[in-house]
C-alpha cells in the first residue's frame, strides 16, 4: 500500500516591526552612509520539504527612508533619486531558491526600483529554526545581503567633488533582518 504525503508548505507573514532593510553606500569616497527602509511588508512560502520551491515576495514604501538627515532623506525621495511621489514602492519576488557551491543558500530575484526590473542574488543566513512567541506565534527568521549598482536601477545622480572623485559610490550593499509569522 502507497501512503501519500502532503507537501508541507506554509505561509509566514513578514513581521514590519521585527524586520529591516538596511543600505549602506560610500560618500565622498572616504566613508559609507547607512540608511534603511522602516516600512516593509512581504509573504514567504516556504516548502519545508524541499527549501528550493519557496517563494518570497516583498514590498517597501520608498517614503519610510531614514538616513538620519531631514535633508538628505528628502533628496533621496525626489526625481533625482527614488522619485517617491511617482514610484513609491520597491518590490522583490524570487525566481530562484538554491544552495551555492558553499552550501549557502542563494535567493534570486526580481527587484523593482522605480520602472527599472534586475534579477540580483541575495546570500541567505537561515531561515532560522521555527520558535514559538510568548503569545503562542510561530516566528522564523533568516538575514540576506546583496550588492546592486544604483545606476542599473536609474539612481544615477551624482555630483563631481573639488578634490576629484564623486560624492555619492554607485554599489550599495543591502542587508535585510526579516522576522516572519506563520499564519
Amino acid at each position: 500500500m502507497t501512503t501519500l504525503t502532503t507537501p508541507a508548505i506554509s505561509t509566514w507573514n513578514l513581521d514590519p516591526v521585527h524586520s529591516v532593510a538596511e543600505f549602506k553606500v560610500k560618500h565622498m569616497m572616504i566613508s559609507n552612509v547607512k540608511g534603511q527602509f522602516t516600512s516593509l511588508s512581504g509573504t514567504l512560502t516556504l516548502d519545508e520539504a524541499d527549501i528550493t520551491n519557496s517563494v518570497v515576495k516583498a514590498s517597501i514604501e520608498i517614503a519610510s527612508i531614514n538616513t538620519r538627515d531631514a535633508q538628505r532623506d528628502g533628496h533621496l525621495k525626489s526625481p533625482d533619486f527614488f522619485h517617491a511621489d511617482q514610484f513609491p514602492t520597491m518590490a522583490l519576488e524570487t525566481t530562484r531558491v538554491a544552495h551555492n557551491a558553499d552550501g549557502d543558500l542563494v535567493v534570486a530575484g526580481n527587484l523593482t526600483i522605480k520602472d527599472v526590473t534586475r534579477n540580483v542574488e541575495f546570500v541567505v543566513e537561515g531561515p532560522s529554526v521555527p520558535a514559538k512567541d510568548p503569545w503562542g506565534n510561530i516566528r522564523i527568521g533568516l538575514s540576506a545581503t546583496t550588492k546592486i549598482n544604483r545606476k542599473d536601477f536609474g539612481l544615477s545622480w551624482n555630483a563631481a567633488l573639488e578634490s576629484g572623485g564623486i560624492l555619492v559610490g554607485e554599489d550599495i550593499i543591502i542587508t535585510l533582518d526579516l522576522q516572519f509569522v506563520k499564519a
